[in-house]
């Protein structure tokens, strides 16, 4: 039996004799362990301040082994002990080095999502570092995009979650494989009766329903909000705007509503559980996916609204252009330009049946890429690249 070793970045939190993880975490890996012929181990690294969304668990009740590291403690041969395939995060700098920590007939396998590009955006778009932080962290990137890409060409696999990651080092890689992440089962899908339902609000003439679910940070474009729904109520456009999520932004989001001719069009939501709140909200009251993002990470919000039956008007970053070239769910402007993306939402607005095309289209698409055809892929790649069979699903 192959022993498979998770790098994971999850939280963890000691309390007492218990340890505080993410629920969604320890499902995930509870799925995982069932797709393993032998039992798992996970490391990760304390340090977390606090799970939000995270639950007390006795480690006899995890369906795992789990060591926890020191938060800036180096990765040694003696972490890889026992372990015959490594499983690692290709954006976390600690793990660029096990390459040269593996024993003989030790395998790795990195996960990546993020590109130079995306790195780089971040850095940007933090309005909290000033000019010299920026240079600083920019020259720093630089250095580790060197060991990553000299891990990437020296591991046995490589898994990359969106178009733009696997398009640039994918090449680099003896065994790569593409996919696309989402937390989309089939429960979660929208239903043919709430597709259909939209679609006549939309023949009837019903104001267009527009939905932003995310972090309200710069780097999701979280800022672009207000100033779309501004040029769309300038427009004529009868629309509204539900936004979920929070952030630093969301003072400056609340007050910019606030100076709207119409600020009853706009709302403005907590976070709210997807699986049971956000997900049933969008299946019932969406019709456009607004994406503001203008990096190019590759975003499960997208291919998540998608299985919801709704269509994406988003800047035209990379993960986007590739994901709609596929698709055909939506529609694309240039980066960084709101009022671009609300003269595009404004024409589409008059085409209801167009809206309606690429809301089917995106369902189709995101059912084809559901969380569980997905995973059972990414499985199957560490099985074979591990040379076992994994258990039946």
């Amino acid at each position: 039996m192959a022993h498979l070793l998770m790098i994971a970045p999850a939280p963890v939190i000691e309390v007492g004799d218990r340890l505080r993880l993410d629920v969604k975490f320890v499902e995930g890996m509870r799925l995982q362990q069932a797709h393993w012929p032998s039992r798992m181990t996970c490391l990760l690294r304390r340090g977390a301040p606090s799970i939000p969304f995270g639950r007390d668990y006795d480690r006899a009740d995890l369906p795992f082994d789990l060591r926890i590291l020191d938060p800036q403690e180096t990765l040694q041969p003696r972490h890889l002990t026992g372990a015959d395939l490594v499983y690692a995060g290709g954006d976390d700098f600690h793990c660029l080095g096990l390459t040269d920590q593996l024993s003989p007939g030790q395998k790795i396998v990195y996960v990546i999502e993020y590109t130079p590009e995306t790195r780089l955006q971040i850095v940007n778009l933090d309005r909290n570092r000033g000019l010299v932080s920026r240079l600083k962290g920019r020259l720093w990137l630089m250095r580790q995009e060197r060991k990553r890409q000299r891990a990437f060409r020296a591991a046995q696999g490589l898994q990359s979650n969106g178009y733009p990651a696997h398009d640039l080092y994918g090449p680099m890689n003896r065994d790569a494989l593409l996919y696309l992440d989402g937390r989309m089962t089939p429960d979660l899908f929208a239903t043919e009766t709430e597709l259909a339902a939209r679609e006549a609000h939309r023949a009837a003439g019903g104001p267009l329903r527009l939905i932003f679910s995310g972090r309200l940070e710069t780097m999701k474009g979280a800022q672009d909000l207000v100033p779309v729904a501004r040029r769309l109520a300038e427009r004529g456009v009868d629309f509204t705007l539900d936004i979920f999520g929070t952030g630093s932004l969301e003072a400056e989001i609340t007050a910019g509503i606030a100076t709207l001719a119409d600020p009853q069009r706009v709302r403005l939501h907590k976070a709210v559980d997807f699986e049971t709140e956000l997900v049933p909200f969008t299946r019932r009251n969406a019709d456009i996916f607004l994406g503001c993002h203008r990096q190019s990470d590759p975003s499960c919000t997208y291919i998540e609204a998608m299985g919801c039956g709704v269509a994406v008007a988003s800047y035209d970053n990379r993960m986007w252009q590739r994901l709609n070239a596929e698709a055909q769910a939506g529609w694309g402007t240039p980066l960084g330009q709101p009022y671009a993306l609300a003269d595009r939402i404004a024409s589409v607005a008059r085409d209801r049946d167009q809206i309606s095309s690429r809301a089917r289209n995106a369902w189709a698409f995101s059912q084809t890429h559901g969380f569980l055809p997905e995973f059972r892929r990414r499985m199957e790649h560490l099985a074979r690249i591990a040379g076992i069979t994994p258990p039946a699903s």
